[in-house]
């Protein structure tokens, strides 16, 4: 395929598991930044500070932000993310962990990624 004819856009997808060492470090880190936030509406701050507050899993996913990991890539433009997190019974030896095999074709087939 020529490249007029492939698509401009790119789907990267990026599972990360993190070991949360400090809970309270993420809870505050997350409400500091929602208080330095001047643009968010007061009902909107309130229900951040309690969901953040409730959940350590809220409070990384509104302390990571997507458009974070693209830094200064050049001759791209971020056209739509999304992110979620949750908290998870995770044990690396377990077989449910390794990659799918889905995700190793696409590796060799596809050239989507490094299996970094």
């Amino acid at each position: 395929m020529s490249t007029s004819e492939t698509s401009r856009f790119v789907r990267l997808r990026v599972e990360l598991v993190v070991e949360v060492a400090d809970p309270d470090a993420v809870t505050k880190a997350a409400l500091h930044r929602a208080a330095e936030d001047t643009d968010m509406p007061e009902p909107e701050r309130v229900y951040t500070e309690t969901a953040v507050t409730e959940d350590t899993a809220e409070a990384l996913a509104y302390l990571v932000d997507p458009a974070d990991l693209l830094g200064e890539v050049p001759g791209i433009e971020l056209a739509q993310a999304s992110w979620s997190s949750e908290q998870i019974d995770y044990d690396p030896n377990a077989p449910d962990w390794v990659l799918d095999e889905e995700d190793e074709g696409d590796e060799d087939d596809e050239g989507e990624g490094d299996g970094y």
